[in-house]
């Protein structure tokens, strides 16, 4: 079963800290309070069969190996994977997250700038799962199960039952997931 730490060990954490010029620890628990946030809002919009059809489309996208680097990320794509997920609600959700944890100098404008460096990352990693390292174009997921770990529902559904995940989803996000692109 997939996990969260499987997850976080594809984050260059000390790369992220040098960018954004914050220390190791600050920028480790901004990306720990993103990643919940992140794959619950991820798996609110695919529990919709137009929010799936989304996902899976840009799953497509973002197969192969994840960035090692910061500088390997294009963050404008990062940044429309975000509003894909959390819509409107994106400062609010930032709020949310940095509020999750009470960690010294994790702030909204901190998560605001993790998430679109995060995002690439968690989407390659889930196509990893998903498409097992091919792209969809040799495999269509209406005749053929995916090559990968299972079905999208299963792969972040895994992710999202990490205990970690499910207390930032439950009280503290519920109402703002699922605002984004479906």
């Amino acid at each position: 079963m997939t996990d969260l730490s499987e997850v976080l060990n594809n984050v260059p954490v000390g790369d992220i800290a040098k960018q954004l010029g914050i220390s190791p620890d600050v920028a480790e628990a901004a990306v720990k309070q993103v990643l919940p946030g992140l794959l619950g809002g991820l798996a609110a919009n695919a529990s919709d069969p137009a929010g799936s059809a989304s996902l899976e489309k840009a799953l497509s996208k973002h197969a192969g190996s994840a960035p090692k680097k910061v500088s390997d990320i294009d963050t404008a794509d990062g940044a429309k994977i975000v509003k894909n997920v959390f819509g409107g609600n994106t400062d609010q959700v930032a709020s949310k997250l940095a509020d999750a944890e009470p960690k010294p100098n994790v702030t909204a404008d901190i998560i605001k700038q993790v998430l679109p460096i995060v995002a690439p990352i968690v989407l390659s990693f889930i196509a990893s799962q998903f498409l097992g390292g091919k792209s969809t174009s040799t495999t269509s997921k209406k005749t053929a199960a995916p090559s990968g770990g299972g079905d999208l529902g299963s792969i972040l559904g895994g992710l999202v039952s990490d205990p970690n995940t499910q207390s930032m989803i439950g009280g503290l996000l519920g109402g703002l997931l699922g605002g984004g692109k479906k």
